[in-house]
């Protein structure tokens, strides 16, 4: 009998979702992960998924995965790193419960994550957010309800699982407006809201109607909004909004790319690195550094405080070319 199938099922239920509490989104991935890797394997070895043994995902086959991924499936590294981590985890939790296939298990751990080149994160200018924020027709109950929900995935920088997890519960008017959610690693986190942005939620929660514990921002039969939903619903309205803004058809709108936009505004306001992890609910500081790699005024403004002593502040500009040419008489 096939030690895979019951192994995969105990990683699941026992460490993912009992020991761990994983997040729904977690598993989701993870399951994802095996459904591409057990599909793979069958088409290699004209088995079924349940036939399937540890025998048969073995390095070899694991590595022949992964080039799949990249080369067939037109994966990035950071997706085919992230397949690779399930696969990894998988194998952990097997080690303890079968001893003799430790020499198998050794080698699928031995298989490293592939570095990746890290590009600038893409944001929005602030015409550019002007041009989105005014595509919503709000004549319609759902251009209102757009209009609302981009609102407030610029200011705040939720994540898109963060906005579609929103109840109309969790957005406080009153005094110190601000908006509750429960972030990446189960952390509660508490955003604060600007007048324009509470005016905006407060005239949609009217609107809206609702219980406590309904979504904030709903279909139309009142259901969450899916993150597929969200994705497609900034994208016809960026669509929309290159009339008004044309860089904009430069540039891949999506809900992330709003988050950015959120935490470049911070940034250039003067908000320090700390201050926006926590702001954006992010584990380590580090992962703040993105944006202001990105930032290309930080950087100006670090140039002009390194001029030579005898050199005035700022960037070198060159001589006016019609003085330069009468000096050069």
């Amino acid at each position: 009998m096939s030690a895979l199938a019951p192994t995969l099922q105990a990683f699941f239920s026992e460490r993912l979702m009992n020991q761990r509490e994983a997040s729904a989104h977690t598993v989701e991935a993870y399951r994802d992960s095996f459904r591409l890797l057990l599909g793979f394997a069958c088409r290699r070895t004209a088995k079924a998924p349940s036939a399937l043994d540890f025998e048969d995902l073995d390095a070899a086959l694991i590595g022949a995965f992964l080039e799949h991924l990249e080369g067939e499936r037109g994966n990035s590294v950071r997706t085919r790193n992230c397949r690779l981590a399930a696969i990894h985890s998988l194998f952990r939790f097997a080690a303890f419960n079968h001893p003799e296939h430790a020499d198998l298990i050794q080698r699928v751990l031995a298989i490293p994550t592939k570095r990746c080149n890290r590009t600038d994160v893409s944001f929005l200018e602030g015409d550019e957010i002007e041009a989105l924020l005014a595509a919503p027709q709000r004549s319609r109950w759902i251009g209102r309800r757009d209009h609302a929900l981009l609102v407030t995935a610029v200011q705040t920088g939720l994540r898109v699982s963060e906005l579609t997890g929103l109840r109309c519960a969790d957005v406080r008017l009153d005094r110190g407006a601000h908006v509750r959610c429960l972030g990446k690693g189960r952390k509660q986190r508490c955003t604060p809201l600007t007048t324009n942005t509470a005016s905006v939620l407060r005239v949609w929660l009217q609107e809206r109607g609702g219980g406590p514990r309904d979504p904030l921002f709903p279909t139309s039969r009142g259901k969450p909004l899916s993150r597929d939903a969200v994705a497609l619903l900034v994208s016809r309205h960026a669509k929309v909004a290159e009339e008004r803004c044309p860089t904009l058809k430069s540039k891949s709108v999506s809900p992330h790319v709003l988050r950015h936009s959120a935490a470049m505004t911070l940034l250039r306001a003067g908000v320090e690195a700390t201050v926006l992890a926590l702001w954006l609910g992010h584990e380590s500081v580090e992962t703040t550094q993105v944006y202001i790699h990105a930032d290309l005024t930080i950087k100006e403004r670090a140039l002009a405080r390194t001029a030579p002593l005898d050199a005035p502040p700022g960037r070198y500009r060159p001589p006016d070319a019609l003085l330069a040419f009468l000096e050069g008489l």
